[in-house]
């Protein structure tokens, strides 16, 4: 975090080239509360920044990050019709945007991605985002798997399976704690509907499922 906002005070040099970050990690992983600190060491620097979160995620209420240990805070709200680069140029043509920090980034579109890939470019603003990288069946979410493809930093956040192992996969449980196999991809809920595992238990579950 240090790094990102040393390198953000380098704007002025003409060597300064803003990143575009993917921190990826498994379900209850703290990935929002990292955001959310994130957010806090830029604030307290006197740096603005610019939230933003997935419409289709109304967990901790609308246009709301929220973290698991109960830290919350107003954001932007994006759907698959939002322009990134669009909002973000016009917001930092009025007042200088520090950082862009992205929460539930799997729900990204692809043309999403670059866009966020043009601000860092472009306008010169390092973009700090946050998701899954895989679904409830192993598949990537198109979001994560561009940001996998083309970020500048790729970071992956720690969460531990009941084995004590690393957490990888996102298991889908229904209402009798019963692996999920089949259904959408996009499918929001907390710990009443997906568990984090290690691949090993993660693929018992769905052998059994």
């Amino acid at each position: 975090m240090l790094a990102i906002l040393a390198e953000n005070g380098a704007r002025g040099q003409s060597c300064f080239m803003a990143k575009l970050y993917f921190y990826y990690a498994s379900m209850n992983a703290g990935k929002s509360t990292n955001l959310l600190q994130a957010d806090f060491n830029y604030r307290e620097r006197g740096m603005a920044t610019m939230l933003w979160t997935a419409q289709v995620d109304d967990r901790a209420a609308a246009g709301t990050i929220g973290s698991r240990i109960g830290l919350r805070t107003g954001a932007n709200s994006f759907d698959a019709a939002t322009d990134l680069h669009e909002r973000v140029h016009a917001a930092h043509m009025e007042a200088p945007i520090a950082c862009v920090l992205v929460d539930e980034a799997q729900f990204l579109s692809p043309d999403q991605v670059w866009q966020l890939a043009r601000v860092a470019d472009e306008v010169g603003i390092p973009v700090l985002c946050y998701g899954l990288r895989t679904d409830f069946q192993g598949k990537l979410f198109p979001g994560s798997a561009v940001l996998l493809g083309i970020a500048d930093t790729l970071v992956e956040l720690k969460a531990v399976c009941h084995c004590g192992r690393k957490a990888t996969m996102n298991l889908r449980v229904d209402e009798s704690g019963r692996a999920v196999r089949e259904g959408v991809q996009t499918e929001i809920g907390g710990n009443d509907r997906y568990v984090a595992l290690c691949r090993r238990h993660f693929s018992d579950a769905m052998r059994d499922a």
